[in-house]
């Protein structure tokens, strides 16, 4: 009972740090007012990054030792690991697939930025990728995460045309 008790706490630390993870995840980001298309893929890219790492160390045989000397002693503290341990894989597995589908926007990223004012080409194929994203993805189809790229994408707009008065 006494290494149970120890390997409780270890996990009580590790619960506390993972729901400090999910609970910073979760924040408002602050970016600044500028900030293109190009930074939503890459916060997600980094989230992703994260979380599968943090999945990797839960995964991890160290983990796995002490979680089964813990279910064999029935200890209490699994309920609240369990749980824990679906929020990271879910928030995993959102990350990856925003990921997936933000490359699908990617493509429209350089030649926003760098084109000139005129840029009515590019724009369309870039409303129907976001507008197939919306439909099919099962994480990014809500109004703040839709909201948030369309200003990123009006904001990179703002910046081309920016650059492009101020060099001509």
């Amino acid at each position: 009972t006494e290494l149970t008790e120890k390997l409780e706490e270890v996990v009580m630390i590790w619960t506390k740090q993972i729901r400090q993870v999910l609970v910073e995840s979760e924040q408002i980001r602050r970016e600044a007012d500028d900030v293109g298309p190009s930074a939503e893929l890459e916060h997600w890219k980094s989230r992703m990054s994260s979380f599968n790492s943090l999945l990797d160390e839960i995964k991890s045989s160290r983990v796995k030792k002490i979680i089964s000397i813990l279910q064999a002693a029935r200890s209490k503290t699994l309920k609240q690991w369990k749980e824990l341990d679906g929020s990271i894989t879910i928030a995993a597995n959102e990350a990856k697939d925003n990921v997936r589908y933000l490359y699908t926007l990617d493509k429209f990223f350089g030649p926003l930025a760098n084109a000139s004012p005129v840029m009515m080409e590019h724009i369309p194929s870039l409303i129907n990728t976001v507008c197939m994203i919306y439909c099919t993805s099962p994480y990014y189809n809500t109004s703040e995460r839709l909201t948030s790229l369309f200003l990123k994408i009006t904001n990179q707009m703002i910046n081309t045309c920016k650059t492009y008065l101020c060099e001509g």
